[in-house]
Formats: C-alpha cells, structure tokens, sequence
C-alpha cells in the first residue's frame, strides 16, 4: 500500500521509519487514521512464548450509506492486518466481538462498525450487555454530517430541543467511554483514551467512537509516529498495604471463610494462584456464573455455584460462614439470593473496580485478583480455616459431585420429555474429553441455571455463560465469537427455542466464515423458563408458552427448526431422545461445518437439588386469590431476609449448621 508522507506542505519520498525519526507526518483520512492506529496495536501472545499478535482480531461490519464509503475504503486496504468480517445482524456482531474478548480473557478483542439508524441503535442491547459484564468492544458506528449540509440525512434521528444529538446518542448510558469526532484531528487523543479504557480492568467495558460521514472522509497530516506498532500494556491496580492489612485482620479473625470467585479471577488469570491460596488455608470455593471454571469441577475445595442457581454444598457454607472473600464479583442478586444467603458475614471485597469491591458492605481490596490474591496469601502466617469447616466443605463438595453425577445420567422413562439436566449429561458424555476441551456457550433463561449447577468444567473458559445481562439472542453469536477465538476448541451453543427464534442469523456466518459450531437447540415450545416465574408469583399461565399465547385461526406454529437450520446452511437434524442426541453429537463432533440438532424438552422440569431465593416483587392487589397467596409468602420472605432468619417457603440447602 503506497501512502503520501508529507511535512508540512512538503511532499516526501522517506519511508515511515524515516519519517518517524524526522517529526514526519502522513495524510489520511480519519478513518484510514482509525485503522491503521487499530491495526498498529500489539499484544505479547498468551501462549507463553515472545511471539506477539494484533491487539484486536478483527473488525464486524455491516456496511451502509454512514460507513461504507470512507471506513469500508480504509478497512480494504488494511484487510490483511486488520481482517473485516460481514455479519447479518448488528447487534449480533456486536455479541460475537464481545464474547472474543471475553473467550481470551480480554486480552485481545473486536470492533464493530455500523452505518447511522437503525445499524447504531441495534448495537445499543449488546453496548449494555458489555457494560454488565465489563468486558471491551470498540464501537464505530457511523453518524451524521457534521457540516449539516444535507440535513436531515437518511435514517438521521432529529431531537426537536438539541441539534446536537443524533442516535448514537443513545449509546452514551451504555458506554464506559463515548466521544464523537467531529474533526479528524481528534483521533490523536480519543484512540489512545479509547484503548486505555479497553486494557484498564477498573474502567474496561464498551468503547464507542461516534464518527460522522464528512469527518471520516475528511484528511489530516497525521504524525507518522501515531501509526508505530505498539506492544498494549494491561492495566491492573496493585493492593494497597493499608487495604491489604485489613483484609488480612479480617481474615485471620475468621474460623469459617468461603471464597466466592467471579469472572475477576479468570480475567486476572489467578485461577493458580487461587487454588493455591484455598488448598494451603482449607478455605472452600463457590463460584458465579462468570467465575465458573476458576477452579476444575473435581478440586476437592470447588463446593460449586453459588446462589440462586447454586448447589447445596456452596449455598450451606454460605450459610455457616463468618468471612466471605469476594473475588472478581459484582455480587449481583443471583450471587447473593437477593442478599439473603449471608447477610450475617464480613465480606472483603477484591476488585480491579472499587465500585465493585464495596458492595455488600465489603472491606474493599481494590486490586487486580491475582496480585490480591498473592498478598493475601503471603501474609496469613499459620492461619488456616477451622478445620472442623473445611472437613465439612470438603464432605459436602464431595455430596454434590455426587448429586451432579445422579441427575445428569438419570435413566430416561419412555415417553417422558427430557428437561435440561438430561440433555446437559448426554451433551458431556458424548466427548471423551468434553470436560477439559470443550467451550460451552449459553445466556438467557433456564439453561443458565441448570448449567452453572450442573457443567463440569475442567478448566479455565471452558464454562462461557452471559449472565451478567441475561441477553436472549447472545447464545449463537457469542459461539461465533467463542469460535474464532479459540478454533481449536469444540464449541457447543445450548439455546432455547425462544432465544433461537429471538436472534439466529450468525449459524448463515459462522458456515460463511468456516467457523464450526455445535448447536443444540432445546425446544420446549415457548419461553419454559418466565411461564415456571409467573405461576410462581401466582400468576396464570399467559403469554409465555405457544399453548397459552393470542392465536389466530391457525394456531400456533410447529416450528421446523432443523430445517431453518439447514436453510442457513448448517447440518441439522431433530432427534427424538437422549439416546440419539448422543449419537447425534458425536456426528457433529466429527463435522467439519456448523451442526445444528434440535430435541424437544419439558417445559415444567428443572433439577430440585440446588437453588435459593430470588426476590420478585409480587403484586400488593389482586383480584386471584393466587396472587394474594403468593403476595403473602413474599411479605413473610421479605420479613424474614431483615431479620436475618430462614425464608419461608425456600428450602434449607442441605446442612446449613453454624457449628464446627
């Protein structure tokens, strides 16, 4: 690619080093500035040896009148550094680039571009998704003209009060940073604060870059040295001695501690220095959605998930415990039970992000999870937990693999539906080496729950769930993104007939892109999961499952999603039972291009082992006597959360004593 280098006015023959070594500059557009600084930036490879690669792995496009002139010219030119992947949906590339990020760890990641309009606003649900789980994508949507000259332009929002807004607008709430550049020469700060949002794990989420048509087309002398490869350095916060000497008295006063590790650690790749620290001080491991494959399934101290989705054993010890270190966590409501699991405990809070580390009350530990970690366990001296606790810890670990190994290979009745646990097990024992090399991929509704009680995984990023935001519609393209991440694993998307239907067009791209997925689809005929809500809190069965749903003279539809499927261009088949699904998976391990088997479920099934209570606010008046049921033990559970005893209604999980 030839390209004028220029000083001044001056036009020069000098290469780019040359250049560079004079205070030369180059004339670019701004969006040829903006991928050519993309393309520039490296990072040192994880596979431990000195070799680097290119910080962002790509970038997704849907190209339209906002983007495709000036930014889809200077992504052609740089398509081999920097390679443009074409998507069909916006908002769906948008999840595909976030889970890359999140399947590395977020060490290397993806942007997207998009025309204005509509392309901007689609990437607004994944923008949020992102923001949630705090995991970094660049954003560039096209916008409209600075100048105004052709105002209002096609597919331009126009705010009646601010001349200013345009939609992208709309993505500020959802970014951790936005700026719209409205002069080329702006680049030269708003990348490298972009970048340093991205790589920093106190502030890391979505990036957007609003660039308007005119600007992107618009040329700058920009200085060559801009454009140097540049090896990206992470950004992690060390402990503080004065927070690292209270976490410790903290510590060492407690006789019955539970570690609760979330996504932090996997991103801080301490799962080592974690496994460490609680097999040398016998302190038992529960882990959230995010945090699940910080420790293998069988470490003897992996008591399991945590929560409202939790297993016995971890929920128990949530119970019993004094102290809860919390690691890398948000301590959402599913990891807390609605702050009802262990209210009576201290916790410490350790965080790259101090908003994060004070939740719950905690003594916060702002700190990078391994460093945090490695402090902590430096300095305990003799300390170790109760041994009376971690005999417990480890006896109903112990249970709970147990209860995992019932439920998953439970013997199937004939003409009874599978539910999720069976289909989970059969999915695991088709692949020899599932639990170690295996990637599954799952977001929204029942499927999440039954996986975090019941996935083994055996390793780090093995166990690749959206719960953060619980985004219907992530499952097949965060497979995508899991995909082109790590080609070398065997990925396997677990998805509902809803979510399917919800967001499906990336099966066409990964065939497109020769990016492999196994995708098992478990049709139960409508959204299973909220119907199971909704009687719950007493309502009727309405507007959920296709049976209870407004129809027309028709009626519902019996959707043929193998075909569709096959229709995208993936092999597909529908299979009758858990037997055949084994079969079935093996074909489709042994396929070269995406496999899509599809089985009917249970709508009413979930596993009773496991689980606590979530709030949902029940309505005060009703006409149902159901609902005012319902309303009742909710006021009862309410009651009973402030004073600290056992919720109404929810069962005890498994030895909830305080005694050691």
């Amino acid at each position: 690619m030839n390209q004028r280098i220029v000083t001044g006015a001056h036009d020069t023959a000098a290469t780019p080093a040359s250049a560079a070594a004079h205070g030369h500059t180059v004339r670019l557009t701004a969006a040829q500035a903006l991928v050519r600084y993309l393309a520039a930036q490296r990072v040192a490879s994880q596979d431990g040896t000195s070799r680097t690669e290119p910080l962002f792995g790509g970038v997704f496009a849907i190209f339209g009148h906002g983007n495709v002139a000036a930014m889809g010219e200077a992504l052609y030119q740089h398509r081999h550094e920097l390679p443009t992947l074409r998507a069909h949906n916006e908002q769906a590339m948008a999840h595909s680039a976030i889970a890359y990020a999140k399947a590395h760890f977020r060490r290397r990641m993806m942007a997207v571009t998009t025309s204005i309009g509509p392309g901007a606003t689609n990437l607004v649900t994944a923008a949020a998704l992102a923001h949630v789980n705090r995991l970094p994508v660049l954003l560039l949507p096209g916008d409209v003209f600075v100048s105004r000259a052709p105002d209002p332009v096609l597919q331009q929002v126009e705010d009646f009060h601010d001349g200013g807004l345009s939609a992208n607008d709309a993505l500020k709430p959802v970014s951790r940073y936005f700026d719209r550049i409205v002069h080329p020469a702006q680049l030269l700060t708003a990348l490298p604060r972009a970048l340093r949002v991205l790589t920093d794990a106190a502030l890391c989420g979505p990036v957007t870059l609003a660039l308007p048509q005119d600007v992107q087309a618009a040329a700058f002398d920009y200085p060559v040295e801009f454009f140097a490869p540049r090896l990206v350095a992470f950004h992690a916060p060390a402990p503080s001695r004065v927070e690292i000497d209270a976490a410790l008295a903290q510590l060492q006063r407690a006789k019955r501690p539970l570690i609760v590790a979330g996504g932090g650690v996997l991103y801080a790749r301490a799962s080592e220095t974690l496994q460490a620290l609680a097999a040398s001080r016998g302190i038992p491991v529960a882990e959230t959605q995010a945090g699940k494959g910080s420790l293998a399934w069988d470490d003897p101290l992996n008591v399991g998930a945590l929560g409202v989705t939790g297993s016995t054993a971890a929920n128990a010890l949530a119970r019993g415990a004094d102290c809860v270190l919390a690691v890398g966590t948000r301590l959402q409501d599913f990891t807390t039970g609605s702050n009802s699991l262990f209210p009576h405990a201290r916790v410490i809070g350790v965080n790259a992000n101090g908003f994060d580390a004070l939740k719950h009350g905690g003594l916060a530990v702002q700190a990078d999870a391994r460093l945090a970690l490695a402090a902590l366990a430096g300095e305990l001296g003799g300390w170790h937990a109760d041994a009376n606790w971690t005999a417990r810890a480890l006896a109903l670990a112990n249970e709970w693999r147990t209860t995992v190994e019932r439920v998953t290979h439970a013997p199937q009745q004939p003409d009874v539906l599978p539910y999720d646990a069976d289909v989970i097990g059969a999915v695991q024992r088709s692949g020899s080496r599932s639990a170690d090399d295996d990637i599954v991929v799952c977001a929204a509704g029942t499927l999440p729950a039954e996986l975090h009680k019941l996935w083994r995984a055996g390793r780090p990023g093995a166990y690749h769930v959206e719960y953060g935001y619980s985004c219907m519609g992530y499952e097949i393209a965060g497979g995508l993104g899991a995909k082109l991440a790590r080609p070398e694993r065997e990925v396997i998307v677990m998805v509902g007939d809803g979510s399917y239907l919800m967001m499906n067009s990336e099966i066409a791209t990964s065939v497109m892109l020769g990016a492999k997925l196994i995708v098992v689809v478990l049709d139960n005929r409508g959204y299973g999961c909220i119907n199971r809500l909704q009687q719950a809190c007493g309502g009727a069965p309405f507007n959920n499952l296709f049976d209870d749903c407004a129809q027309g003279p028709l009626g519902a539809p019996r959707i043929d999603f193998a075909g569709h499927a096959q229709a995208l261009g993936a092999q597909a088949e529908h299979v009758a039972n858990v037997a055949e699904l084994e079969t079935a998976m093996q074909r489709a391990r042994a396929a070269t291009r995406t496999c899509v088997i599809v089985i009917d479920t249970d709508p009413a099934r979930t596993t009773d082992d496991g689980g606590w209570w979530w709030e949902v606010a029940v309505p005060e008046v009703s006409p149902r006597p159901a609902v005012r049921d319902a309303r009742a033990l909710y006021d009862a559970q309410l009651a009973a959360r402030g004073r600290g005893e056992p919720l109404p209604g929810v069962a005890a999980p498994g030895d909830n004593s305080d005694e050691t």
